[in-house]
């Protein structure tokens, strides 16, 4: 037994000294980050704007902008926002962001690992658990800054992101209150297609196999075939909320030059992941304030009002916004559709 436990207790120490090297490691890492406005969005007067870096726990940096009110004093309710899925923050979630910081939050808006001007290797990857930590990571660096109050820390995702949030929610006991906006279920799209429409298991297969496929031709090059942006130009008969996406991402509205949307897309493989998970197995366990937000006119709004089902609690609400699509939730679609008044009174609510 003796035996044992020193062979144990070395193990212990030499893996320690791994972790310390490791970290040592992480903590070197930098990023380049503009110092020019590039937002699809006009400059708030009303707000204090800087850049900010954190590192996750898979030692990945990631790059925020982070926003807070002018003249603002002691410590602060926050609010981390990312999203939509495949976008930057110089996009849908500065909006929101700086929108929130202007109502009196001190807010970031984030680039998820491999993305925008975060960090990670190889680029336009998505996890559902990386990116799940990614939100956790942004609640670390805001309970670290002196002018944050750590007892009211909400969160907001945006589009595929809404669902990451509210993942986040169920598993971070620090996060008070959360706002899903127009949100996918990117693990159940993934595996079952648009509307559930390929949901079985010969079509999983399918994709499974053409992914898997596509590893091994990577492997060979030594390189990541992208799967290529909102299509453009777009073809006749391209469904309305394809159309959507292209007057958001593709044109002087939302375009912009690190978005994935914008340009070549994600990782052919990407997705390999979220086929294989179930992202919000626990939503029913989450405790804290829930705000789930979607268009009426939105094809994905059955993700989010399938996934409000499944909360509990009184705490928890559904706005449905009247004659709203999917991406006039991402900067107001020239109608003011983002409901930001019920937004603000929903974390005041709930961050006190």
């Amino acid at each position: 037994m003796k035996l044992i436990a020193e062979t144990m207790n070395k193990r212990i120490t030499g893996a320690m000294a791994m972790a310390t090297a490791i970290t040592t490691v992480a903590t070197s890492a930098t990023l380049t980050l503009t110092a020019d406005w590039d937002k699809t969005f006009p400059k708030s007067g009303k707000v204090e704007h800087c850049k900010a870096t954190f590192r996750n726990r898979f030692g990945i940096t990631l790059a925020a902008d982070v926003y807070k009110p002018k003249a603002a004093s002691g410590k602060l309710p926050a609010i981390a926002v990312s999203g939509p899925f495949g976008a930057v923050k110089e996009q849908s979630s500065g909006l929101y962001a700086q929108t929130l910081a202007e109502r009196g939050f001190l807010t970031i808006a984030f680039d998820p690992s491999f993305t925008g001007e975060s960090g990670g290797e190889p680029r336009y990857v998505a996890s559902p658990d990386i990116n799940t930590e990614d939100f956790q990571a942004a609640v670390d660096y805001l309970i670290s800054r002196g002018d944050v109050d750590a007892e009211r820390i909400g969160i907001l995702g945006i589009c595929g992101w809404g669902g990451l949030a509210i993942n986040a929610a169920a598993v971070d006991t620090r996060v008070k209150a959360t706002v899903s906006s127009t949100m996918y279920d990117m693990t159940r799209v993934t595996a079952n297609g648009y509307f559930d429409k390929e949901d079985t298991p010969a079509a999983r297969k399918a994709k499974k196999e053409a992914m898997n496929a596509q590893r091994i031709k990577d492997f060979k090059v030594g390189t990541y075939e992208l799967g290529g942006g909102v299509v453009d130009p777009l073809p006749a008969d391209a469904p309305q909320f394809v159309k959507d996406y292209h007057a958001y991402y593709k044109t002087p509205r939302g375009y912009h030059r690190r978005s994935l949307n914008s340009n070549g897309g994600w990782n052919k493989t990407s997705f390999l992941s979220f086929i294989n998970a179930k992202l919000l197995a626990y939503a029913g366990e989450i405790e804290s304030a829930v705000m789930v937000v979607h268009g009426e006119k939105a094809h994905s709004h059955y993700f989010g009002e399938d996934a409000f089902k499944m909360l509990k609690g009184d705490n928890k609400e559904l706005v449905i916004v009247p004659g709203a699509s999917h991406c006039d939730l991402y900067d107001g679609g020239g109608k003011n559709a983002i409901p930001f008044d019920r937004i603000e009174a929903f974390y005041r609510k709930y961050l006190k």
